[in-house]
């Protein structure tokens, strides 16, 4: 079997150098090198490939007919390996890839859409792909592999999962427009303390839930809850709007304008609420480290909080 010859890029490209200038000590001056280990570099290449490259004369070197042809296969092998270095330092640099990221309904009324904007703008090559979903099917599509980094409310454990603060923000109350309150400025919790409730699910927003019914213990009184498994904010909203109870919500709900609701500031104290970034332990993905860069810069830039580690567990 004949045996195939290899072609260094190395010696390729002081080939094609060589050619464009026709000259050996013309073309070692361009690569800043001298002319003897060129020549013999070129004596090498000619070597492996079985023929001759270059008539060598005192006029200087012209290429063969076997020089002419490899001229043209080497710029383009060299153009193909420029774009190979370029793709694969790219892909190590998390700037080319694909990304699922899941959120909370409510983190759109907050830290998402600035991060979605910078990273856009910063990685346009990325595929981003969104899934809104409530916090339950966001843990288990980490663990799965299905979601590469979730947005929902803290506090939150769990020993495979890391997380960062990205947003603090004050409850606030909402109430039917035709409460006795609706006319105040602030609302005294402790005049909540008889109101039906509607509050976060326990389970599926355990971080929301706590602040909540924490903020209420606070005051001096347990809610009481007439809805109790309510994930969606436009959904206890909605119930708050139909006159079912009232609620405390994160502050940036007030950007959710529906008819039959207010929203006021909680006086004499500012229970607040964190949203988190979420992503697996483990995650060696380039794109995740990009996208988390991203979003530390985004909440250093509009201050919306200290951005800290935390590792869950």
């Amino acid at each position: 079997m004949a045996r195939t010859p290899s072609m260094d890029l190395r010696r390729l490209r002081y080939f094609v150098v060589v050619a464009e200038e026709q000259n050996f000590s013309r073309a070692a001056e361009r690569l800043h090198m001298a002319q003897p280990p060129l020549s013999e570099q070129i004596k090498r290449l000619e070597t492996s490939l079985g023929v001759r490259l270059f008539d060598r004369s005192s006029r200087g070197a012209e290429l063969t007919e076997a020089g002419e042809l490899l001229l043209v296969e080497a710029r383009r092998l060299l153009v193909q390996a420029e774009q190979t270095a370029e793709v694969v330092r790219r892909v190590g640099e998390g700037e080319v890839g694909r990304l699922t990221l899941g959120f909370v309904p409510s983190a759109s009324n907050s830290v998402l859409p600035p991060v979605l904007s910078c990273f856009r703008r910063r990685y346009p090559d990325v595929q981003l792909y969104l899934q809104e979903m409530n916090p339950d099917w966001l843990v288990a599509g980490l663990h799965e592999g299905r979601i590469d980094v979730s947005f929902f409310y803290l506090p939150f454990r769990d020993a495979a999962l890391r997380h960062r603060p990205v947003s603090r923000e004050p409850l606030a109350v909402a109430l039917p427009e035709t409460h006795p309150l609706a006319d105040e400025a602030e609302v005294d919790l402790c005049d909540l303390a008889e109101e039906p409730f509607v509050l976060p699910a326990r389970y599926r927003m355990p971080g929301l839930y706590g602040q909540v019914t924490g903020a209420c213990r606070r005051a001096g009184f347990e809610p009481r809850a007439v809805q109790k498994e309510v994930w969606l904010m436009q959904t206890v909203v909605a119930l708050v709007a139909g006159g079912v109870g009232v609620a405390l919500v994160p502050a940036t709900i007030r950007n959710l304008t529906r008819t039959g609701v207010v929203y006021r500031s909680i006086k004499g104290f500012s229970p607040t609420v964190e949203m988190g970034v979420v992503w697996r332990r483990e995650e060696r993905s380039a794109v995740v480290r990009s996208f988390l860069g991203v979003v530390s810069e985004v909440c250093r830039r509009e201050g919306e909080a200290t951005f800290r580690e935390n590792v869950s567990g």
